[in-house]
């Protein structure tokens, strides 16, 4: 019979081993969001100040690689680091993370729940639709409020009335331009992970 105490020897390392090579592949995915953040870029239908972005890809990469904390993480270390250049007062920032997160928890919850490609597939497109959702509270109670002190709302409200006249209010704005921006955005995400995740997984999973 095997010695007890080797085996418990053995465990703890493997263990060990296996959270260090969960944080380094956290910090390298880190590292490429906050990258990515600087790839952002207007789109038609949208003030110009609403960028488009694919810096959730990599959280989302780590929800389903690791688990839904970890996606959680690197939505939170790229906004950290992101807060030592920010122009918003870390209202951006905030706003960036607290989406990100609504994003990628769910889909990583019932990715663990679902290990298939269709739990995969279930889990962003709820995932998606929280995030799209949960952006118009966040935006109208926090984010924007911050905004204006930097810009009046009648000039940020003007900017989407120049696409579309007929909204009157903050709140109208965010209903008919940012959710579905938002969506779309977790949507465009969610298809880059689904297109090199496969190719990704044996960095991803190597040594767990």
């Amino acid at each position: 019979m095997s010695n007890p105490q080797n085996t418990t020897a053995g465990v703890f390392p493997r263990r060990s081993l296996t959270r260090v090579r969960a944080l380094t592949v956290t910090a390298m995915l880190s590292a490429i969001a906050f990258v990515l953040m600087f790839l952002d870029f207007s789109v038609p239908l949208i003030p110009s100040f609403v960028k488009m972005d694919i810096s959730e890809l990599p959280a989302l990469l780590a929800a389903f690689a690791l688990g839904p904390v970890y996606g959680t993480v690197v939505c939170l270390v790229k906004n950290l680091i992101h807060l030592m250049i920010t122009s918003t007062a870390g209202a951006g920032e905030l706003c960036n993370f607290l989406l990100g997160a609504s994003f990628v928890i769910p889909a990583g919850l019932l990715y663990r729940r679902m290990k298939s490609r269709k739990g995969a597939l279930i889990g962003v497109l709820i995932g998606s639709v929280i995030m799209a959702l949960f952006s118009i509270p966040l935006n109208y109670y926090v984010t924007y409020p911050i905004y204006s002190n930097f810009m009046p709302i009648d000039v940020i409200l003007g900017m989407y009335q120049a696409i579309r006249p007929s909204v009157n209010s903050l709140l109208e704005c965010l209903i008919v331009f940012n959710a579905p921006f938002t969506l779309v955005k977790g949507l465009i995400d969610a298809a880059l992970c689904f297109l090199i995740y496969k190719s990704l997984s044996p960095i991803l999973h190597k040594g767990m």
